[in-house]
Order: structure tokens, then C-alpha cells, then sequence
């Protein structure tokens, strides 16, 4: 049964499977995959690269860990079954301005061959209770405007529609229900 947990070395494998789709489909997670691909990407292939990978990852949900110029805190969740990557999940700890208008508390993505079987929407309601544990009593969660089938997962989850500000559109959800 699929499960949220940290990003753990062990995953190595379909992790970089899952990468690979993703490049194929031509998308970056925003630009997490871009900026990943930038730092890491000749080394992750090697069992101790990939650990460096998956510790400087794990170290950004620290307040003084390092992580990119402006980006707050916040934990990376990958949504697993057995051995094998399904998706990841990151859970801000707080907005600055530009998350507030795009970004929101919460993005995810499920890597392309395992989508449309409920993944998203069960790994976004299973990060709440996280997000409620950092004192969060709502977040927000943002999509393009045009994405129907993230619109889909977030209200699933119980989103309230709030506006839409420079092509994304914004729900609110309650983390205590």
C-alpha cells in the first residue's frame, strides 16, 4: 500500500526511473527537477552521490539548513509503494510573498506512469496531519489555472477556492478534519 515517508537512499533506483519520465514529458516539477538536475545530476546515478542528494534534501526542513537563496523551510515527502517512487510532496513551513500569490504551503507531482489512480489526491490528504504537527490550522495550495485534474485533487481534499492571481488558482485547506 502506498505511503508518504522521507527521502531515503534506498529509493535510488525508481527515484532516477521516475526522473527520466519526467524529463521525457518534458516536465521539472517547477523548477525543483531544473535546479536538482543543475546541483546533482552527475552524481546521483552513484549509490554515494544520490545520498548526498537525498541528505541536502532532508537538511532544507531545518531553520538553518541550507537551501536555496529566498525558499523557507520545508519537508520533502516521497509517496512510495514497496520499493518504488510514486511521487513527492513538500510541505513549506511558511509563505513569503511569492509563495502567498504561487506557490502555496504544498506542491506535488506524481511521476507520469503512475497517474491517474488516486495518488495525488491521497498523497496530499495523508501530508495534512504533518502540516497540522507544524502548527498549520490551513494551507495553501496553488495549480495553473488550466490543470483540471490538480484543481480535481485539491478540492478532493477539501480546498476552498479562494482567487486566481497571474495564472494559478488558490484553495485553502483545512489541515484538521
Amino acid at each position: 500500500m502506498p505511503q508518504l515517508v522521507s527521502p531515503d537512499p534506498r529509493f535510488r533506483v525508481s527515484f532516477l526511473a521516475a526522473v527520466q519520465e519526467n524529463l521525457a514529458e518534458d516536465e521539472y516539477f517547477g523548477d525543483t527537477l531544473k535546479r536538482e538536475l543543475a546541483a546533482y545530476g552527475d552524481s546521483w546515478h552513484e549509490p554515494d552521490g544520490f545520498a548526498r542528494y537525498v541528505a541536502a534534501v532532508r537538511e532544507e526542513e531545518l531553520e538553518d539548513g541550507r537551501r536555496p537563496e529566498g525558499f523557507v523551510p520545508g519537508n520533502w515527502y516521497w509517496y512510495v509503494d514497496g520499493d518504488t517512487y510514486l511521487g513527492r510532496i513538500q510541505l513549506r513551513h511558511r509563505l513569503t510573498p511569492h509563495l502567498r500569490d504561487y506557490g502555496g504551503h504544498i506542491g506535488y507531482g506524481i511521476r507520469p506512469t503512475a497517474r491517474r489512480n488516486g495518488h495525488a489526491t491521497a498523497m496530499l490528504r495523508e501530508v495534512l496531519p504533518y502540516a497540522r504537527a507544524l502548527g498549520l490550522d490551513r494551507v495553501l495550495v496553488t495549480c495553473d489555472t488550466t490543470n483540471a485534474a490538480s484543481r480535481k485533487v485539491i478540492e478532493a481534499n477539501g480546498g476552498e477556492f479562494e482567487d486566481e492571481r497571474g495564472g494559478k488558482s488558490r484553495f485553502w485547506i483545512r489541515t484538521g478534519r
